[in-house]
């Protein structure tokens, strides 16, 4: 009994132990289990993260596709525009032996005057459906081409020469070509006597008007109204019409970029309005003098705001600039007419406060950077969607050699001209970072790369013009100017920020 006894407790200890390993195994088992659970809900976070960034890239891809197709379509195009072009050529010297050969008419027997007659006016009609052909795919082209530049976020370079002026002499030989594709310029070096050729989104020659470089900028401008912050800004030497770009002068033909952009804007206002849209505009013109700002619409305060305080660059809670203290002057936008009256006493009052100067290269030089503003908050009744779109026109002080300016012995003026060169120096070195894709980009270094630092870092679309003076004294001048812009088109801002809410739907 006693054997058997000492049996049973070896048998219930080995069962206890069993009991016990199998226990720890259990809890082993669930620690475990807590773990691939763990693991399973990681991975399965990565997997959605890596379904997003396929889903991200497949969107990449198929821009980059469509913007591939696009490109195919427009070399199509350019193709069948060559042969349109080739034909087109022989036509014409067809056309033109008939016309012209006398003796071939009076020896041909079989086919009269009139047969002959409506051969060459067929011949005609043919020819002028392939220039409308052949400028049509041009249009195409100049489509795709923006369509692309937008895509990579460039910095858009238009280039205008303007014409020989009276206080250019005797010289009207030019030292600038510019060629019939409309993109492509030569230049004639006078140290070297060596043409340098050079190519941007579009080159304008001196007999373009105002009204054709406005045509080219007023889509640019437009996009202003989707909530897209502008800033188009005019570059070159003293006296090679910046300011006549921007600002123009007079009520007709010869207006700037400036009233033609706002009265642009306000006639897209008048046709939103009939889609429950409501516009608000508001404007403000500020100056850079000798690095710092000035309020140009001071006078169109009221008289009782006598206090005026000092202009400063601050940042929003978003990280957008403004300039705190600027006078903010309502555009009426129900009565384009009144908008229009309200803007001409803008620039009047911004011309009287601006700061100018006579040096020997320009009678009216400008000592001054000059920034007009444009501010448009817009709200769809219907929808509760709002945007807000900026629009800076930039008309800066042109660059200047003291040795040809005459300035150096005026201490005043020679400090302007100091200023002047700093500030466009420290621009150059801001589109140097950009290029090279640096880590840190010198925006603080100046006012005005301050000032236009949202729409240089990729928040809004930009574009610059240089301008140029035709003179051969001024081919040196012009040359650096191309360089610049040359470097500048070459920056990739990334896509534009589109600044757009979108509210519910009202019932």
């Amino acid at each position: 009994v006693w054997c058997r006894q000492l049996q049973n407790d070896r048998d219930v200890n080995e069962l206890k132990e069993k009991l016990r390993n199998a226990e720890e195994e259990i809890k082993f088992l669930r620690l475990e289990k807590v773990s691939v659970e763990k693991e399973v809900n990681a991975t399965r976070i990565e997997l959605d993260s890596v379904l997003r960034s396929f889903d991200e890239l497949q969107n990449e891809h198929d821009e980059l596709a469509d913007s591939k197709s696009q490109n195919k379509e427009a070399e199509i195009k350019l193709e069948e525009i060559s042969a349109l072009q080739f034909e087109m050529s022989v036509l014409k010297t067809r056309a033109a032996k008939i016309v012209d050969d006398e003796e071939v008419l009076a020896s041909t027997d079989e086919e009269d005057e009139a047969v002959l007659k409506a051969r060459i006016e067929e011949r005609e009609r043919r020819i002028t459906e392939l220039e409308l052909q052949l400028l049509e795919g041009e249009k195409v082209r100049r489509e795709m081409h923006n369509r692309i530049q937008e895509l990579r976020g460039n910095i858009r370079v238009y280039v205008r020469t303007r014409p020989f002026l009276p206080g250019d002499g005797d010289e009207q030989e030019s030292s600038i070509e510019a060629c019939p594709d409309g993109e492509s310029l030569s230049i004639v070096d006078n140290r070297g006597g060596r043409d340098h050729q050079f190519k941007f989104d579009k080159v304008f020659p001196p007999s373009s008007g105002q009204d054709a470089v406005f045509d080219e900028v007023s889509d640019f401008v437009q996009s202003a109204l989707d909530g897209y912050h502008v800033c188009l800004f005019s570059y070159g030497q003293t006296g090679s019409g910046k300011t006549h770009t921007m600002q123009g002068c007079g009520n007709d033909a010869m207006r700037g970029i400036i009233p033609r952009a706002v009265e642009k804007i306000l006639e897209q206002t008048q046709i939103l309005q009939r889609q429950k849209w409501d516009f608000k505009l508001s404007a403000s013109f500020l100056e850079i003098y000798n690095e710092d700002l000035k309020d140009l619409l001071l006078g169109m305060r009221n008289r009782s705001d006598s206090k005026v305080a000092k202009l400063a660059i601050k940042r929003n809670r978003e990280g957008k600039s403004y300039v705190e203290n600027l006078t903010e002057v309502q555009i009426e936008t129900s009565d384009a007419n009144e908008g229009m009256s309200q803007l001409d006493s803008l620039m009047e009052s911004a011309a009287r406060a601006r700061s100018v100067a006579s040096t020997k290269m320009n009678a009216q030089s400008s000592r001054s950077h000059s920034v007009f503003m444009l501010h448009l908050r817009g709200f769809n009744e219907e929808n509760g969607t709002s945007v807000h779109g900026a629009l800076n026109l930039c008309d800066l002080a042109g660059s200047e050699r003291l040795d040809r300016s005459g300035v150096g012995s005026d201490a005043k003026r020679l400090r302007e001209t100091q200023a002047i060169n700093k500030s466009l120096s420290c621009l150059g070195d801001v589109f140097n970072s950009l290029a090279t894709g640096a880590s840190h980009v010198p925006y603080r270094n100046s006012k005005l790369t301050y000032l236009l630092q949202d729409c240089l870092s990729g928040d809004g679309k930009a574009l610059m013009f240089v301008n140029l003076s035709p003179t051969l004294e001024s081919s040196n001048e012009s040359l650096c100017s191309l360089r610049f812009a040359q470097r500048v088109n070459a920056v990739e801002l990334g896509k534009a920020t589109k600044h757009i809410q979108y509210g519910s739907k009202k019932r």
